[in-house]
């Protein structure tokens, strides 16, 4: 494995503030918390200055003019991201492995928080922590975020979530507005569930799932080939066109225990797919989010 990953930084952190100053009115261009940070305050009159995404049409029709809503917002927020740096993240059959993937939007994402100043703290774990940096502000917050994030010293390892979560929610900032974790979550199971209840229960969370086209099925190939698994090294002979129909069922019901799992919980979260750019989904999600939030 090479010093760095293969990421491109500078162009996903600007293409993703393309797509939300393109989805989103400026005013609210990166106030996607829905439960704190961003209370409404009603409503007041349009004016030209105003993006029409902010119309509220219903008012509107009962005031008989054009009403947009106003928010009051809490400032200096705190986000945390929890990414995943274990051996299952560096594996990918599309341009990107899955630590590359994420690499590049938490990256984006979290310079789009900076910059409207707010803090950014991360933890980088696999079966332990690897970096546990508290939420500061600017410049070299990002810098520090995306060096930790691109060095290839920081990956390898299992991946256990509940034992970190155990580990570090004694010294997590209880102003904390919202914790990202960041994750294939093909290792989440049952035991994952109470600190997650815990987590969930003092803070707000998104989970953004990081899933490869191969986490989901087998490529078409009718010949015996060998796997192996990058934990504990063992190793099976397997016919792909065989083997497809189960890995596939079982993938399903593994994401679909883990989506559940997250929605009794709680926790909203949003499925990305290395071969697709995610600067799209994330804006949209987000932009879902505040919608919710002005309900």
């Amino acid at each position: 494995m090479t010093q760095k990953l293969n990421t491109d930084i500078a162009e996903s952190v600007s293409e993703l503030e393309m797509l939300m100053r393109r989805l989103l009115p400026r005013e609210l261009e990166y106030k996607f918390i829905r439960g704190r940070g961003l209370e409404f305050d009603g409503y007041r009159d349009f004016s030209p200055e105003d993006d029409a995404v902010n119309i509220d049409w219903k008012a509107s029709v009962r005031a008989q003019k054009t009403l947009v809503r106003k928010y009051i917002e809490e400032k200096d927020k705190k986000f945390m991201f929890f990414v995943d740096c274990s051996e299952n993240m560096v594996f990918g059959s599309t341009e990107k492995l899955k630590c590359e993937y994420t690499a590049e939007m938490s990256a984006a994402l979290s310079h789009l928080i900076l910059n409207s100043g707010d803090r950014v703290g991360f933890v980088l774990f696999n079966d332990n922590v690897i970096r546990f940096q508290k939420p500061k502000l600017g410049n070299r917050q990002f810098e520090i975020f995306v060096y930790e994030l691109t060095h290839a010293k920081n990956y390898g390892g299992f991946s256990n979530l509940d034992k970190v979560i155990d580990l570090t929610i004694g010294d997590m900032d209880r102003e904390t507005s919202l914790i990202f974790l960041v994750s294939d979550f093909i290792k989440f199971d049952e035991t994952y569930k109470k600190n997650l209840e815990l987590l969930s229960g003092l803070f707000e969370v998104v989970a953004l799932i990081i899933r490869d086209p191969l986490d989901k099925s087998f490529p078409n190939v009718d010949r015996e080939v060998i796997i192996e698994s990058p934990e504990t090294g063992e190793k099976m002979l397997i016919n792909p066109s065989l083997a497809k129909n189960v890995y596939e069922k079982r993938s399903v019901e593994q994401l679909n225990f883990v989506k559940e799992s997250f929605r009794n919980l709680n926790i909203d979260f949003l499925e990305l797919e290395t071969d697709k750019p995610f600067s799209e989904a994330v804006a949209g999600f987000f932009k879902e989010r505040l919608n919710w939030g002005a309900k």
